[in-house]
């Protein structure tokens, strides 16, 4: 069964940090991306950073750069998400996706998300 697994959100004060985990099982070989997006009430869901499983290339939206680390560990098929400086507006539902690489990571599975707040 294919399936995107998240953990790791919560709630923090400002300037605080969280890891996130996908742990990921039964892709195939032609999602060679994986992405993190997010989604705050009434706003669109927006890319935040994305890494290629075959080169490590990573990409990172400007909001979250120097703040935010995307990695993998792909002898357990996991990406991480190492937010850092978090700050209010980080606050929203994240959202882990495996997909193709075309502009950015264009995703095709979708996790189930996991809940970041950032208080002030």
């Amino acid at each position: 069964q294919v399936q995107l697994v998240e953990s790791g959100g919560g709630s923090v004060q400002a300037g605080g940090s969280l890891r996130l985990s996908c742990a990921a099982s039964g892709l195939t070989y032609s999602l060679t991306c994986m992405a993190w997006f997010r989604q705050a009430p009434g706003k669109e869901r927006e890319g935040v950073a994305s890494i290629s499983t075959e080169d490590s290339r990573t990409y990172y939206a400007d909001s979250v750069k120097g703040r935010f680390t995307i990695s993998q560990d792909n002898a357990k098929n996991t990406v991480f998400l190492q937010m850092n400086s978090l700050k209010p507006e980080d606050s929203a539902m994240y959202y882990c996706a495996a997909g193709i690489p075309l502009n950015g990571c264009a995703p095709a599975l979708w996790g189930q998300g996991t809940q970041v707040a950032v208080s002030s």
